[in-house]
């Protein structure tokens, strides 16, 4: 039996002052996405936007419905929505942001298993790492540089 330790390593700002200045707007597109997004159930907004490599930012939040899981997060809303109107256009960055009405979560918030698969198969598609940048509704950032450090062991296409 061998013992296999798997390691990442993130970023941490303080506040979306410290970021770069492009990064500081595609939060702000985030969390002007998260203020839209539909979540009469669960209470819990979440907004995201993509940087594409043409210049175009791309948000997107989350969609509920009654007959759960009938919705749709905000991270695939995005990502699915660029590859469908900008197709074979790479993703550089996405920014994240999540809380609930219920109460302002400070806690970097990163994306569920199900938008970690999704930017897993675009990072594999377009052959490059998409840096994920998250927060809750305000407070600390997280960063991570690939999709890589978040789900270190990717389903691929290689497994079909």
């Amino acid at each position: 039996m061998q013992e296999i330790k798997i390691t990442t390593t993130l970023t941490c700002y303080d506040n979306i002052e410290e970021l770069p200045q492009n990064i500081q707007k595609l939060m702000e597109s985030a969390v002007t996405a998260r203020k839209k997004a539909y979540a009469p159930y669960s209470k819990f907004r979440v907004g995201a936007a993509l940087l594409l490599e043409n210049g175009v930012v791309v948000s997107g939040n989350n969609q509920e419905n009654a007959a759960y899981p009938s919705g749709l997060c905000a991270e695939r809303v995005a990502i699915y929505h660029a590859g469908a109107e900008y197709p074979g256009v790479k993703i550089l960055q996405i920014a994240i942001t999540a809380t609930s009405d219920n109460h302002i979560n400070k806690t970097p918030i990163p994306p569920c298993g199900s938008c970690r698969q999704a930017i897993a198969e675009y990072e594999m598609r377009q052959d490059a790492d998409i840096e994920i940048y998250f927060m809750g509704g305000e407070g600390k950032i997280m960063k991570s540089n690939s999709l890589k450090d978040l789900l270190p062991l990717i389903f691929d296409k290689s497994y079909l």
